[in-house]
């Protein structure tokens, strides 16, 4: 053995063979599994894709570079676990173009912060972070109270489409009339709620104007709130039964 290794190590052509069929035996045995399921993403139910007004924060979120402090992926560690909430699934980033998990955090993990503070405080704290969280380097985001640019959205919902998100025609139909819905307390919800399930409709930032600051807001509302954990359990769990009604079974 140890002679061939020898000549392995002072032929470079025989050593480049034995990387490459190496890398390829690696290669099979990590791809191949993957064709023998139908999916590598458990479903779970709740989860949909972003709303248009959601969508839109979510690109402001992007855009202003907030994934490079908050990350949004809690792993299954109890320490994170105690402190952000049920570790994250990955039917949960499954419509995320990018996703948005990160693997640095300046400030806190957002991917249960949802339903966690009221939008006022939001809005205070997007517009002057030090005026509810004294210490804070997050910058202030003022100029989020300008209107909010929504007129492509429709045609963003069709491209989402084209890369796997489900969106359909009548959703891509009325993509500006639910952004505006969603923001409008007053405005009839009735479609926008059968094309986004349990959607927040607010005037997120106490602003009648339709704004980016209503827009982040919204999506930083929507985060870890589409899937009930009181009564989730895994796709393994419930394939399996417990020991205990094994046991029963058998009895």
């Amino acid at each position: 053995m140890l002679r061939i290794h020898e000549k392995l190590e002072k032929n470079s052509i025989l050593l480049l063979i034995g990387i490459l069929v190496t890398i390829a035996i690696g290669g099979i045995v990590e791809v191949v599994p993957l064709f023998t399921i139908d999916e590598t993403i458990e479903k779970v139910d709740g989860v949909r894709p972003y709303s248009p007004l959601e969508l839109a924060g979510r690109n402001i979120y992007i855009r202003e570079g907030c994934y490079t402090c908050h990350s949004q992926q809690i792993r299954p560690f109890r320490d994170e676990v105690e402190r952000y909430g049920h570790y994250s699934l990955a039917a949960e980033s499954m419509y995320d173009h990018p996703f948005q998990w990160g693997s640095k955090r300046t400030g806190p993990d957002l991917a249960r912060v949802g339903g966690k503070y009221a939008n006022d405080w939001h809005a205070a704290h997007l517009i002057d972070p030090r005026s509810v969280v004294p210490g804070s380097v997050m910058p202030a985001y003022p100029f989020l109270q300008r209107p909010l640019e929504g007129e492509d959205m429709a045609e963003h919902l069709r491209t989402l489409r084209v890369v796997g998100v489900p969106y359909s025609d009548e959703q891509i139909a009325a993509a500006s009339a639910d952004l505006a819905a969603q923001a409008d307390p007053e405005a009839d919800a009735t479609a926008l709620l059968a094309h986004y399930p349990r959607a927040a409709i607010a005037d997120f930032d106490g602003d009648p104007r339709l704004t980016e600051l209503d827009a982040l807001i919204a999506y930083l509302q929507v985060l870890g709130t589409m899937v009930d954990f009181t009564s989730y359990r895994p796709a393994a769990a419930v394939a399996q039964p417990s020991a205990e009604t094994t046991t029963a079974e058998a009895q």
